[in-house]
C-alpha cells in the first residue's frame, strides 16, 4: 500500500514538479503575480501544466509495473475490503489497493484529454492527483441515485495506482470489513453484468449484493486510462 507521502508531488524523470500554488499561490502566501489575471491556481497555465506532465508521469511508469502480481487470494483466510455504493449498486474493492478515504474535492477538468474515465485533477493536500470516473469502467448506471438521506455522505476513494495515487467519487461507503475466504469462495460469479471483467464475484452482504472487484484488473484498467 503506498503512504500519503505518495500523495505529494514529488521528483520523478530526474526533474521535480514545483508546486507553485502551495508556496506562492492559492494555499501559499498569494505573492504570484499571475494571481490578479487568475484569481485562483486551478484557472492558470502554470497549474494546468502541472497536471499535464503528472499524467505524462503515469504513462511512463505504469510499463514497469505491469508484470507486478498481487497476492493470491487463496493464500489468506480472510480479506479486508472497503465496500462502497455507486448509485445504486453496492461494489467491494481489496482495501490493500486503498490509500485513504477522503472528504469530496472539486475536480478541475484537463483540455484535450481523451479518455471518458478521466474527470480531470483534484487538489489533496496540495498535491494534484488524477480523478478517475469508476462508474465509466465499470459500466454503472449513474442517471438514478436510490438514496437522498442527508446522513449519507459521497466520498473520494484514493487508490493505489501504477505510478501513484488516484481519487474516484462515490456515493456512499459503508466501512471496512474482514470478509472469511470460505465466504468469497462460494460467492456466485459475475454472470450477465455489465463491467463483468472487473468483477471477481457477486458476494452477499448485509442484505445486498455486493460485486467484489479484480484489483488486477481494475488497476490496469486505471492505468491504461492515465495513458
Amino acid at each position: 500500500m503506498i503512504g500519503l507521502a505518495s500523495l505529494n508531488v514529488i521528483q520523478g524523470d530526474g526533474e521535480a514538479i514545483d508546486d507553485c500554488w502551495n508556496r506562492i499561490g492559492i494555499h501559499g502566501d498569494k505573492s504570484c503575480p499571475l494571481l490578479a489575471d487568475h484569481i485562483h491556481c486551478r484557472n492558470c497555465q502554470v497549474y494546468a501544466a502541472a497536471a499535464v506532465r503528472l499524467l505524462d508521469r503515469y504513462s511512463l511508469v505504469r510499463e514497469t509495473v505491469r508484470g507486478e502480481t498481487i497476492e493470491a487470494l487463496g493464500q489468506v483466510a480472510s480479506r479486508s475490503l472497503v465496500v462502497f455504493r455507486l448509485a445504486e449498486e453496492w461494489l467491494a474493492l481489496a482495501t490493500r489497493c486503498l490509500v485513504e478515504i477522503a472528504p469530496v474535492q472539486s475536480v478541475h477538468s484537463l483540455p484535450h484529454q481523451r479518455s471518458r474515465a478521466l474527470q480531470g485533477v483534484a487538489n489533496v493536500r496540495g498535491a494534484l492527483v488524477p480523478c478517475l470516473s469508476l462508474a465509466e469502467l465499470l459500466g454503472v448506471d449513474v442517471s438514478v441515485n436510490p438514496v437522498t438521506s442527508a446522513r449519507i455522505m459521497p466520498r473520494m476513494l484514493i487508490l493505489a495506482a501504477a505510478g501513484g495515487s488516484v481519487v474516484v467519487p462515490v456515493d456512499e461507503v459503508d466501512g471496512i470489513h474482514r470478509i472469511e475466504l470460505a465466504q468469497l469462495e462460494n460467492a456466485s460469479p459475475a454472470v450477465g453484468q455489465a463491467g463483468n471483467r472487473f468483477t471477481h464475484a457477486v458476494l452477499p452482504f448485509k442484505g445486498r449484493s455486493v460485486r467484489v472487484l479484480d484489483e488486477t484488473q481494475l488497476l490496469d484498467a486505471v492505468a491504461r486510462s492515465l495513458t
